[in-house]
Protein backbone atom coordinates (compact mmCIF):
# COMPACT_ATOMS: atom_id res chain seq x y z
CA UNK A 1 0.00 0.00 0.00
CA UNK A 2 1.95 3.42 -1.17
CA UNK A 3 0.86 6.56 0.90
CA UNK A 4 -1.30 9.49 -1.19
CA UNK A 5 1.17 12.40 -1.75
CA UNK A 6 0.26 16.53 -1.39
CA UNK A 7 -0.99 16.42 -4.98
CA UNK A 8 -3.39 13.90 -4.79
CA UNK A 9 -0.87 10.93 -6.72
CA UNK A 10 -0.28 7.85 -5.44
CA UNK A 11 3.60 6.68 -4.71
CA UNK A 12 5.77 4.10 -2.80
CA UNK A 13 8.73 6.35 -3.01
CA UNK A 14 9.14 9.33 -0.66
CA UNK A 15 8.24 12.78 -1.67
CA UNK A 16 10.78 15.38 -2.84
CA UNK A 17 10.29 18.38 -0.45
CA UNK A 18 9.06 21.30 -2.73
CA UNK A 19 11.44 23.91 -1.04
CA UNK A 20 14.91 21.71 -0.50
CA UNK A 21 16.49 24.33 2.45
CA UNK A 22 17.34 24.40 5.88
CA UNK A 23 15.06 27.11 6.73
CA UNK A 24 11.96 24.88 5.97
CA UNK A 25 12.20 22.97 9.39
CA UNK A 26 13.71 23.06 12.65
CA UNK A 27 16.80 20.56 13.80
CA UNK A 28 14.18 19.08 15.81
CA UNK A 29 12.01 18.45 12.71
CA UNK A 30 14.88 16.92 10.79
CA UNK A 31 16.12 14.79 13.20
CA UNK A 32 12.72 13.26 13.12
CA UNK A 33 12.60 12.61 10.28
CA UNK A 34 16.01 11.03 9.83
CA UNK A 35 14.99 8.80 12.48
CA UNK A 36 11.65 7.78 10.44
CA UNK A 37 14.13 7.67 7.39
CA UNK A 38 15.83 4.81 8.98
CA UNK A 39 12.96 2.88 10.68
CA UNK A 40 11.53 0.02 9.45
CA UNK A 41 7.97 2.02 7.77
CA UNK A 42 8.45 3.34 4.72
CA UNK A 43 5.59 3.75 4.30
CA UNK A 44 5.27 5.81 7.52
CA UNK A 45 8.10 7.61 6.36
CA UNK A 46 6.33 8.55 3.25
CA UNK A 47 3.22 9.68 4.39
CA UNK A 48 4.87 12.10 6.46
CA UNK A 49 6.92 13.70 3.95
CA UNK A 50 3.75 13.93 1.85
CA UNK A 51 2.41 15.90 4.57
CA UNK A 52 5.22 18.08 4.90
CA UNK A 53 5.63 18.97 1.03
CA UNK A 54 1.80 19.37 1.44
CA UNK A 55 2.43 22.31 4.17
CA UNK A 56 5.21 24.07 2.57
CA UNK A 57 4.27 23.86 -1.08
CA UNK A 58 0.40 25.32 -0.18
CA UNK A 59 0.34 27.07 3.23
CA UNK A 60 -2.86 28.27 3.30
CA UNK A 61 -4.68 24.91 2.39
CA UNK A 62 -2.68 23.50 4.89
CA UNK A 63 -3.56 25.75 7.51
CA UNK A 64 -7.93 25.70 6.55
CA UNK A 65 -6.93 21.69 7.53
CA UNK A 66 -4.65 21.97 10.93
CA UNK A 67 -5.60 22.81 13.94
CA UNK A 68 -3.91 25.64 16.23
CA UNK A 69 -2.09 25.79 18.95
CA UNK A 70 -1.65 28.65 21.13
CA UNK A 71 2.49 28.44 22.72
CA UNK A 72 4.93 30.89 24.60
CA UNK A 73 6.16 31.26 21.25
CA UNK A 74 3.34 31.90 19.12
CA UNK A 75 0.79 29.90 17.15
CA UNK A 76 1.51 26.47 16.10
CA UNK A 77 -0.38 24.55 13.63
CA UNK A 78 -0.76 20.42 13.62
CA UNK A 79 -1.93 18.55 10.46
CA UNK A 80 -2.60 14.72 11.16
CA UNK A 81 -0.70 12.24 8.44
CA UNK A 82 -3.27 10.64 6.74
CA UNK A 83 -3.30 6.85 7.06
CA UNK A 84 -0.90 7.06 10.03
CA UNK A 85 -2.84 8.06 13.37
CA UNK A 86 -1.66 9.02 15.45
CA UNK A 87 1.09 11.07 13.76
CA UNK A 88 0.81 14.40 13.98
CA UNK A 89 3.02 17.17 12.03
CA UNK A 90 4.33 20.54 13.94
CA UNK A 91 4.45 23.44 11.59
CA UNK A 92 4.10 27.43 12.24
CA UNK A 93 3.61 30.08 9.22
CA UNK A 94 6.76 31.83 9.40
CA UNK A 95 8.40 30.65 6.25
CA UNK A 96 6.32 28.39 6.89
CA UNK A 97 8.39 25.72 8.53
CA UNK A 98 8.10 22.44 10.03
CA UNK A 99 8.70 22.31 13.94
CA UNK A 100 8.40 19.03 14.99
CA UNK A 101 6.61 15.45 13.71
CA UNK A 102 5.69 12.76 16.05
CA UNK A 103 2.47 10.45 17.37
CA UNK A 104 0.34 12.82 19.19
CA UNK A 105 -3.69 12.30 19.95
Amino acid sequence: MSAESFDGKRSSEPEEWPLDDDDCYSQVADEQLDELERGNDPELYNAVLGTCAEILADPGRAQSRSSAITTKEGICFRLAVQDHHPYKVFWSSDGPRIEAVFPYP
